[in-house]
């Protein structure tokens, strides 16, 4: 089966500053996948390229087996878009954006857009503008899904909201794609929202993407550790197995390490004078320490990754 959304070493530069470095990955039928990276890493530059409203340097990228470039307008009434900002008429009413959705999309389902925002209890008669800004973020993912999308994209939507509008999107967004089983591909800041609704995750540093791996995986590859080394000069951290990064910490180094088996922690008990017992990162502390300019290592990547 066709991927629905596919990037394919894709180069894009802006005044002489390569923005993506060869990016490469696909989101599987059925599967949500969360783009994550520091601001500027390129996230937006990749799903613009991605809807084909800017062209690549090199390489391509398509949705549903089109290519990007040659998206027409019934290829694009199959994709689902949901930008931070959240582009609504804010002066028209909620029903009034129902009715100018219906009467401009041929695939606007009305029935489901008004079954749902009945269940989450969003109010018809009030103007967009009036409304918080977590139901304005859930009016447009919910106008976005009843156009019965085959792939949703979403760029940061969740940006600006405050926690307690944030989850209530959160919960309308699980609710939703729960129900759906529809390709997604989302970037977000908030990587603990990502943990809870994310299959898998992308993270962009710098042009490339260094992490691409399901959240399951990373929890069972990924470790986190404390170690002291005693003796008169720094170890050679390279040496040490499964490393990815070193963090100098008062009293020893704090250690992300990937894919220790039997031998490599024996390796650490032999050359640690202290060693902490494996920990899982949160996705958070993982996206900290992969992005880091302050890490005393740089990155090596895993396999698989």
């Amino acid at each position: 089966m066709t991927n629905p959304i596919r990037f394919r070493d894709v180069h894009r530069s802006f005044r002489g500053k390569e923005v993506l470095r060869g990016l490469d990955f696909a989101v599987k039928p059925g599967e949500i996948y969360a783009l994550l990276g520091r601001n500027g890493a390129g996230k937006t530059t990749a799903m613009r390229i991605l809807l084909g409203f800017l062209q690549p340097m090199g390489g391509s990228s398509s949705v549903l087996g089109v290519d990007s470039l040659a998206l027409g307008p019934e290829d694009r009434a199959r994709i689902g878009l949901v930008t931070e900002g959240h582009k609504l008429y804010g002066w028209m009413k909620v029903r009034e954006v129902l009715d100018f959705e219906d009467g401009t999309r041929s695939r606007f389902n009305r029935a489901y857009a008004e079954h749902h925002l009945r269940r989450l209890e969003l109010p018809f008669d009030r103007p967009v503008n009036k409304l918080s800004r977590g139901q304005q973020a859930t009016v447009a993912l919910l106008v976005a899904m009843a156009g019965e999308p085959e792939v949703l994209v979403m760029d940061d939507p969740a940006m600006g909201l405050d926690p307690v509008m944030r989850r209530e999107f959160l919960e309308a967004m699980i609710d939703l794609l729960g129900q759906e089983g529809k390709s997604v591909l989302f970037s977000s800041h908030i990587l603990t929202d990502v943990e809870r609704i994310a299959d898998r995750v992308g993270i962009l540093h710098e042009g490339s993407l260094i992490v691409d791996a399901t959240v399951e995986d990373l929890r069972r590859r990924v470790q986190r550790r404390f170690a002291r080394f005693d003796g008169p000069s720094k170890p050679a951290f390279h040496d040490l197995p499964g490393v990815l990064r070193v963090q100098l910490r008062r009293g020893g180094f704090d250690l992300l390490l990937v894919d220790v088996d039997d031998a490599d922690e024996r390796v650490l008990r032999e050359r640690a004078t202290q060693l902490s017992d494996p920990a899982v990162p949160t996705l958070e502390d993982l996206f900290v320490d992969l992005t880091s300019r302050t890490a005393e290592v740089a990155l090596v990547e895993g396999e698989g990754f």
